[in-house]
């Protein structure tokens, strides 16, 4: 089988109508050339496995603790200078040196802790200007290995010499990362690529630091049981497992075509193409893509592209990546994400994904709501419903807790939360409560984190969740799941009364989001308003609609009963303003601005709202509804009459009369 017959993947549609990827399994390709090389070999990653790795380093106490020593050796010495630095006043003088030192020590130490320089170099809120440009340099700008092991590689992956398979390959790679490194290329067809191959030894490298690490987080999860609470060992062990997977490139050739087929809709985003004839395990060929890195605002401003519309772009992706098919970018550093000179964003390097399930993500949309609306008793269940508590704790003595951290972060609005401000504020309470941090929320954090802090260097003053909540609010508006109904339920009524304040809110955000349909939104409302589970919220409707046209009758009353006698020339009494018609009710008001919000959301429709009126007119929940009101204004009437009628009037300064004297 050559490399041009190598079948591709293959997208198969679901009954959900998403698109998953499904890789069809092949043998290793023979040469494309009679050209003799060294024979293509097995390099398939082995999955993550701790009790595997465990056995493959007992006994090896030698080249374990050499490596211990090597990693604790520099750290030691760093923390050293550092804090000599701060008792000699030499703190600001000595950064730049520091700053380097931190870098090519975290270079030297191997993938493992690049990556933790990756994250770090996102950071504002944590390092100095000094220290995010070092770290910087660590997405793209690691020394790079030998060009004759590349070409090794790629041969004995792709079963034929680079010069077989590429008509062009730059004679050095363009740019050196912490699993590999690129060159850029060109396929005998013409078409301009990008090259990843994987750095020697990788595996190895990257399998013993783990075996290390992990090895410390369960010592100190034993020793320290009281304290940590968390699962070291698990939230470990899924970093370890995503980090796996990133060795192997055909499983991010995978990631990257189901990436875009569950996101690839969104305006302004961009996957490069992978091309599977000249991809397998340690070489990755996919479209080459010009970008500027997004944390390069200057750059992309001078190319006349808003940085801060593609740092927008990128939030919305997330969030639709985080909570509505939950499979996610865990590594968004600033060099996988570029902007391109046709103003769309660029996602590169699939490797590292992760997945959270149904529940977690409906989880994560509603702690987001009952943070913003200070509702801290519904997201101390919302931390159980995630796992981070066990249902039988008692919530009651969190609640203030999570009331003060969020009350402290939030300011006077959403607009002021700082998402990094959250996770510090929580690391406090859970050591204080019994909280355990869930394996998955490790990476979530990280990303979320990440995509801040990339914001952060474009924005100073962006924050995330007040980005975030317009997505959510049309969630809530549109989304048909059980788990969101009770939410917008919860959302909407407290305390026997309709909160149209917050109905208003919802609206006013929903509007702007890509993709909101505000004809759907109002369907599936009424879908839902006349179905089982609306029976509650029918209720509380009828109550406030008796209510309200009730004192809309009262005032409408008062009005043309002041009316006439003022035409008769009847003189108002001292004591007569109580009875003067009353202003309109709030509620009336309200209805006026959400129906001019409807108005002007993008897409609205008059005409589109007949069909609902019929379609609401024709239920028999309906006419039910009708028939409850109704039945609610005649007791109401009833009720006031028979108070007025039989209860003794009372001779009182408060009692309300018109004198019968005619004007002067």
């Amino acid at each position: 089988m050559t490399l041009a017959e190598r079948p591709k993947p293959l997208l198969l549609e679901d009954e959900s109508d998403l698109l998953t990827v499904e890789v069809v399994d092949w043998v290793p390709p023979v040469p494309l050339s009679s050209a003799q090389g060294p024979p293509p070999r097995d390099t398939t990653v082995q999955p993550y496995d701790p009790e595997r790795i465990r056995q493959q380093y007992q006994g090896k106490w030698f080249q374990v603790t050499q490596r211990w020593l090597a990693i604790l050796l520099p750290f030691t010495r760093f923390v050293f200078f550092r804090w000599w630095d701060s008792k000699t006043d030499k703190t600001r003088k000595k950064e730049r040196a520091r700053a380097i030192a931190l870098r090519e020590m975290l270079t030297n130490l191997g993938p493992a802790f690049i990556k933790i320089g990756q994250a770090l170099s996102t950071r504002p809120d944590i390092l100095s200007g000094a220290f995010l440009e070092e770290l910087s340099k660590l997405q793209d700008q690691i020394p790079p290995f030998d060009n004759a092991v590349a070409y090794r590689f790629i041969e004995e992956e792709l079963g034929a010499p680079y010069t077989d398979v590429y008509d062009e390959l730059s004679p050095d790679p363009i740019a050196a990362a912490s699993l590999g490194q690129v060159y850029k290329g060109r396929l005998k067809t013409g078409e301009a690529v990008a090259v990843k191959v994987q750095r020697p030894d990788l595996a190895d490298q990257i399998t013993l630091d783990i075996y290390i690490i992990r090895g410390l987080a369960s010592w100190a999860q034993k020793t320290f049981k009281k304290n940590i609470r968390s699962d070291l060992a698990g939230i470990l062990d899924e970093f370890a497992g995503r980090l796996f997977e990133e060795m192997d490139y055909i499983q991010e050739g995978k990631n990257s075509e189901r990436f875009i087929a569950l996101y690839g809709y969104l305006p302004d985003i961009y996957v490069p193409k992978i091309y599977w004839e000249y991809t397998n395990t340690r070489v990755l060929t996919m479209e080459w893509i010009a970008g500027i890195k997004l944390n390069q605002p200057e750059k992309i401003l001078a190319q006349g592209i808003d940085a801060s519309h593609l740092i927008d772009v990128g939030i919305q992706c997330s969030l639709r990546q985080l909570l509505e098919h939950g499979f996610f970018h865990a590594d968004p550093h600033p060099g996988n994400l570029l902007a391109m000179p046709n103003g769309k964003l660029a996602y590169l390097d699939f490797g590292m994904m992760s997945e959270i399930n149904v529940e977690q993500r409906y989880g994560l949309l509603n702690a987001i709501v009952h943070i913003v609306n200070r509702e801290f008793d519904s997201l101390a269940y919302d931390y159980v419903r995630l796992g981070f508590l066990t249902p039988d704790v008692d919530v009651t003595p969190i609640v203030p807790a999570l009331s003060k951290i969020f009350n402290d972060a939030l300011g006077s609005s959403v607009a002021d939360l700082n998402i990094n401000r959250i996770f510090d504020g929580l690391s406090d309470v859970m050591y204080e409560f019994p909280f355990q941090v869930p394996a998955y929320y490790a990476l979530i954090v990280r990303s979320l984190i990440t995509m801040e802090g990339i914001a952060m260097s474009v924005d100073p003053n962006f924050k995330v969740l007040s980005a975030a909540y317009p997505y959510v609010a049309k969630r809530l508006l549109t989304d048909t799941a059980p788990e969101l109904r009770a939410s917008l339920k919860d959302l909407l009524f407290k305390d026997e009364s309709f909160r149209w304040n917050r109905l208003e809110n919802l609206l006013n955000n929903a509007r702007n989001v890509e993709n909101y349909d505000l004809n759907q939104a109002l369907n599936q409302a009424v879908e839902f308003l006349f179905s089982e589970r609306g029976d509650f919220i029918r209720d509380r409707l009828a109550d406030e609609l008796v209510k309200n046209l009730d004192q809309f009758g009262q005032n409408t009353l008062q009005s043309l009963s002041h009316q006439l006698q003022e035409r008769l020339g009847w003189k108002k009494n001292a004591n007569q303003s109580a009875l003067d018609p009353q202003p309109p009710h709030t509620d009336a008001d309200r209805i006026q601005r959400i129906w001019r919000l409807l108005q002007e959301t993008p897409g609205f429709d008059a005409s589109a709202l007949i069909p609902v009126l019929a379609n609401v007119v024709t239920r028999a929940e309906a006419q039910a509804l009708g028939v409850q009101v109704a039945t609610g204004l005649v007791q109401r009437t009833a009720a006031r009459l028979l108070r007025e009628w039989l209860l003794p009037k009372t001779a009182s300064p408060e009692a309300n009369h018109y004198a019968l004297s005619p004007k002067r």
